[in-house]
């Protein structure tokens, strides 16, 4: 009888083809959080310093390729786009916190929240994964007239056709906490969503030590109130 045998192989074909984690990528803890070093790192590529406000900055090859394609689009459409910042591993994120945390003043207990309006702690920034940049200015101003606001419309516009989008909008009844709107940040979701979905299985408040402050993260929920508190992609093909 040849029963035996035809179960053994059907069963090994469902075994097979049921192990959705087969090929999933892998995050370490020390690279969701930051703690690595960007030049390092055999899938991070230098941003060549034509194209950034300064040099020595960084993005995942994946996140670079799909940039360099909606640059050259922006560009024959008329706009300039310049990265001011991509990846920042835990030790820069430290300095920025560290130093706002000095020049911020007291009273103590709200200078974190005061600071998280628009800086992340160490260890919970989306730009320790190297999927996100911050295109030409720092401000919501920039973006709110001239050039910058005509930019600003075309990456609304077209930013999602090479798998951009912003991940902090106004609040809405969706998006009701977290950082304040930033509309020079954006973010490659197709890898941005699997890093953040492993960061909220893998690190805890226990991962975020060793900055000013840090015994408020988890008071604040930072990981519940900050990570994960972004706006949802617009419906495309790499967002379902």
């Amino acid at each position: 009888m040849r029963i035996l045998p035809l179960l053994l192989s059907l069963s090994l074909f469902f075994s097979a083809a049921w192990r959705p984690n087969v090929s999933l990528p892998r995050y370490s803890k020390a690279e969701l959080t930051g703690r690595f070093v960007p030049r390092q790192h055999p899938h991070f590529v230098a941003i060549p310093p034509r194209y950034a406000s300064r040099s020595g900055m960084y993005l995942r090859k994946e996140v670079w390729r799909a940039y360099q394609e909606m640059l050259q689009a922006a560009r024959q459409a008329g706009h300039t786009l310049t990265i001011v910042s991509a990846t920042r591993n835990w030790r820069y994120q430290a300095g920025i916190w560290n130093r706002k945390w000095q020049s911020y003043g007291p009273p103590e207990n709200t200078r974190a929240r005061r600071i998280l309006r628009y800086s992340s702690m160490p260890g919970t920034s989306r730009h320790h994964w190297g999927t996100e940049v911050d295109l030409n200015a720092l401000n919501n101003e920039y973006f709110e007239s001239g050039a910058g606001r005509q930019l600003y419309r075309w990456l609304q516009a077209h930013a999602a056709q090479y798998g951009f989008y912003q991940p902090y909008t106004p609040f809405h009844r969706f998006r009701d906490q977290g950082y304040r709107e930033e509309k020079w940040h954006w973010s490659y979701y197709p890898i941005a969503q699997q890093l953040e979905r492993a960061y909220l299985h893998l690190v805890d408040y226990e991962d975020l030590r060793g900055f000013r402050g840090s015994s408020y993260a988890r008071s604040l929920r930072v990981i519940n109130n900050y990570v994960r508190s972004v706006e949802a992609p617009p419906p495309g093909p790499d967002s379902q």
